[in-house]
């Protein structure tokens, strides 16, 4: 039987440099499930979103212990993890659009040509699939060789998102995608997750409880570098265990 989590974590600690930046995490990400990242400015949740695809390795002074298993196999084990493949199988979609300052076409072909797709009719495909999964193929498909900062901020973002499903990822890793845009943006972007949840797995950090409760199955609530609670996000919500989880999620603190 296949796992259900396509990443187990076990009692992972980071530091940079001295200060203990994630103590103790054990968390398992469900597959084919929207896992949001809830909790106050500074709590770890991006750093532990960077720990899943080892984004923190750029960074000199950072130290991990603990268990980072993706299907099966610790990522941070030296001799078993092709970093390059990593990020190829868990892309990252940030805070703000970044697209490249080239074609809408060539963004989304960027990841496919750098994994050895030379063959155009491939990368025709691929990028047509990819900005269909995106809800962008529609709005685009006639300007592909246009340069991809003409795109709005929300379209900017679904272009990272279509950049990001090029390669075929088994999971995604978005960091607050929506806190740069307006809200119908934001509504086209939820509406989006809602769907490509079917095809991968998802984690977002979000500082809006709303769009926690509107798309995420699971909520995993951080302070201070540790989870307090997780579960289901109905559960996180309108049952929590935890008196500190109740009180950030009613705006009492956070």
């Amino acid at each position: 039987m296949e796992e259900k989590n396509t990443f187990q974590i076990r009692d992972l600690n980071l530091y940079y440099g001295t200060v203990q930046a994630l103590k103790n995490v054990n968390i398992g990400i469900e597959r084919n499930r929207v896992t949001a990242l809830i909790g106050p400015s500074g709590c770890g949740k991006s750093t532990f979103l960077r720990v899943l695809n080892r984004m923190n390795d750029l960074i000199d002074s950072v130290k991990i212990t603990g268990e980072v298993l993706f299907d099966g196999t610790d990522i941070y084990s030296d001799d078993a993890c092709d970093v390059i493949m990593l990020r190829k199988q868990v892309g990252m979609v940030f805070q703000k659009p970044n697209p490249f300052p080239i074609s809408i076409y060539d963004n989304v072909a960027y990841g496919p040509r750098i994994h050895g797709i030379k063959d155009k009719k491939v990368l025709d495909e691929v990028v047509e699939r990819s900005l269909k999964d995106a809800a962008l193929w529609e709005e685009v498909h006639d300007r592909l060789q246009k340069n991809a900062m003409g795109l709005s901020g929300g379209q900017q973002q679904r272009l990272c998102i279509a950049r990001a499903l090029a390669t075929e990822p088994e999971v995604v890793l978005m960091d607050e995608p929506t806190s740069a845009l307006d809200p119908i943006s934001t509504a086209k972007i939820e509406d989006l997750i809602e769907t490509l949840k079917k095809k991968y797995s998802i984690v977002i950090v979000t500082h809006n409880m709303q769009q926690a409760g509107r798309i995420s199955d699971e909520t995993a609530f951080f302070l201070n570098g540790e989870i307090v609670e997780m579960g289901s996000t109905e559960d996180i919500f309108y049952n929590p265990k935890n008196k500190k989880t109740e009180d950030y999620i009613s705006g009492r603190f956070g």
